[in-house]
């Protein structure tokens, strides 16, 4: 039977024991080897939290377009801040969205011999006259880390290893990732329907909240695509290629992309990346011989070399969603391998 929609793993069943621990890690294990994503309930956000999140979201973009610009990405060499709709691409073509990002607030790097990765540290911009923008996603980001670390434990037990694996490369400075998107109805043409386009995750572990009501989200599998449209207080998860890499192609970074609305509709989502230090190594996992018989290997595309160093695959990604970004502070970098010393 081919699949219609996604899997759906409840996390509260952690706490019922031994037994149901193990048939979550049973779950969340053929959940990400054979389809890369699933729906997660009982994850600790309450119905309250959701609505604040969207709400101040829908605040933001709300502010007069003057006050947004203020915080446009092209000003941060860090890739942090406001992009005005089509103001990114994936695979070389616009995506029909609006969007501000927001990632782990912290300094610049200045010193010169640093790799050229390091260059995605540092502040954020915020809006002055909306300070419960910076209060509610501070708090999103330390709960969402929250959830993900534990993720990140089960995901280490359920493939043989121990809890901790993937725990020094997070360390004290794991590079998090919030973005605040809104995508307008748009069918100027037939081909007219790029929200995103379709890529995969180039990191670790996503959360995406979904605003309620609302589908677009498409995810492929074997050679269709399921819709995942929300699902009332649920998140969406999927895994990037760095857990593809750290499992030697057992779990599976998958495909995906956003189709837009409809022309006079208008959809939120609430994305957010959990992903090691900028220069942490991944480890890759010494699974067990059934599941290492089972291990496809990583994905090999010559335009997308999986590397295991976070930053370097960040770099890479960013330099290609905004050109005018890297046109502005990283012209060094255009043109060639985006990893190495600046």
């Amino acid at each position: 039977m081919p699949l219609e929609s996604l899997p759906i793993l409840d996390l509260s069943t952690l706490d019922d024991g031994p037994d149901a621990a193990e048939e979550f890690r049973a779950a969340l294990l053929a959940a990400t080897h054979d389809v890369g994503f699933f729906y997660l309930t009982g994850h600790g956000l309450t119905d309250d939290d959701i609505a604040t999140a969207f709400a101040t979201a829908e605040k933001f973009f709300a502010l007069p377009l003057e006050h947004k610009v203020r915080l446009e990405m092209v000003n941060s060499p860090h890739f942090r801040g406001y992009n005005r709709t089509g103001g990114e691409l994936t695979q070389g073509r616009v995506d029909w969205r609006e969007q501000i990002d927001i990632a782990a607030e912290r300094d610049a790097v200045t010193d010169p011999a640093a790799p050229a990765y390091m260059r995605l540290e540092g502040p954020n911009q915020w809006p002055g006259g909306l300070p419960e923008l910076r209060e509610t996603f501070t708090v999103w980001e330390q709960r969402c880390a929250a959830i993900g670390s534990r993720l990140l434990r089960e995901w280490a037990l359920a493939l043989g290893s121990p809890a901790d694996v993937f725990a020094a490369a997070f360390a004290d400075r794991p590079s998090t990732l919030i973005k605040l998107v809104r995508y307008p109805g748009r069918r100027d043409d037939d081909r007219a329907t790029q929200g995103v386009g379709a890529h995969k995750d180039p990191g670790v572990l996503t959360l995406l909240m979904i605003e309620p009501g609302k589908g677009g989200l498409q995810v492929e599998h074997d050679g269709g695509w399921i819709d995942a449209p929300a699902m009332p207080g649920a998140f969406v998860v999927n895994i990037g290629e760095l857990m593809e890499f750290a499992t030697s192609g057992y779990l599976k970074a998958t495909t995906h992309r956003v189709v837009s609305p409809e022309p006079g509709d208008v959809r939120l989502s609430i994305p957010f990346f959990l992903n090691p230090a900028l220069d942490s190594e991944m480890p890759v996992i010494d699974l067990p011989p059934a599941l290492a018989a089972d291990a496809r290997g990583v994905t090999q595309d010559p335009d997308n070399v999986i590397s295991g160093t976070f930053g370097e695959n960040m770099l890479k990604a960013r330099l290609r969603a905004h050109p005018d970004v890297a046109a502005r502070h990283h012209a060094d970098l255009v043109g060639r391998p985006a990893s190495g010393d600046a």
